[in-house]
């Protein structure tokens, strides 16, 4: 099932090719009346939908909103059932991602710009999509983007180890067809059981943050790249908001403790900046 915002409601709605502006009236958009951007067609994001306030939990759609949001582009998201991704994506023509092994996998964000014709998958894809189409408050400032793809995967391997419980709260916050389809799509990269040594994986998870920490120590601001903020801390904070969505309260408390309370601050900077706070 697909879902789009209507109103303070949440409604169901079949995959479509396209959306025209009859149909886009009826969304609730993400919309900065100031900006340049307010007179052009809503760019349409796909997100995931859960039983969470507002939906959103998942990193990777996150880091799109906090683009979106800081470039002041008006958007609108249509909320897709972990379990229809396949379905959803395919019936827009959006091209899947491969895994490690090499196998195709159908994802979200997908990026769907009425203005333009184009439809990207993938975040950091999507993020480089953004910055050449609309260049205008860039987050790959100072021709970055080479070092930013590079930094990714790197901040990612400080907490792939540690990612196990995160999977077990997301298989509490989705419907039970999609929990059963995400178990099948995460154990490929991420063998079952996920709860065998909760206590190392926070250790785990922990002591990556206290290297990312160093990292931010580095800078002479309280960016990743100093005074100039990029898509790097955006990359930080959507992670920090997932935790902050899935984890329970106590849980989410131990990761804020950590470093001084960094990483509450890191994540309050991010969305004041992208006016999402």
């Amino acid at each position: 099932m697909i879902q789009r915002t209507n109103g303070s409601e949440t409604q169901p709605c079949a995959p479509q090719k396209s959306l025209d502006i009859t149909t886009l009236q009826h969304f609730t958009l993400s919309l900065h009346p100031m900006s340049q951007y307010s007179t052009m067609l809503p760019l349409i994001m796909y997100d995931i939908v859960s039983n969470l306030p507002g939906n959103h939990f998942s990193p990777n759609p996150a880091k799109t909103r906090f683009v979106l949001s800081y470039k002041n582009l008006p958007f609108v998201t249509l909320w897709v059932e972990y379990s229809d991704i396949p379905i959803a994506t395919k019936a827009i023509g959006a091209k899947p991602n491969k895994r490690r092994d090499g196998s195709e996998v159908y994802t979200v964000p997908v990026l769907s710009d009425p203005n333009t014709g184009a439809l990207i998958t993938d975040s950091l894809e999507i993020a480089s999509y953004l910055d050449k189409t609309y260049p205008e408050k860039p987050i790959f400032p100072n021709s970055s983007e080479p070092l930013i793809r590079a930094f990714e995967p790197a901040y990612l391997s400080l907490l792939q180890h540690a990612i196990k419980f995160i999977f077990v709260r997301a298989t509490e916050i989705l419907s039970p067809a999609s929990v059963k389809f995400f178990i099948k799509a995460r154990t490929v990269d991420v063998p079952l059981p996920w709860d065998v040594n909760p206590d190392a994986d926070w250790e785990l998870l922990e002591k990556g943050h206290n290297t990312v920490y160093e990292w931010y120590q580095k800078t002479d601001g309280k960016w990743i790249m100093g005074d100039t903020f990029s898509y790097a801390d955006i990359i930080v904070a959507s992670w920090l908001l997932s935790y902050k969505r899935v984890l329970k309260a106590d849980e989410w408390l131990r990761v804020s403790s950590w470093n001084g309370g960094k990483w509450t601050q890191v994540l309050a900077d991010v969305e004041k900046e992208c006016t999402l706070s």
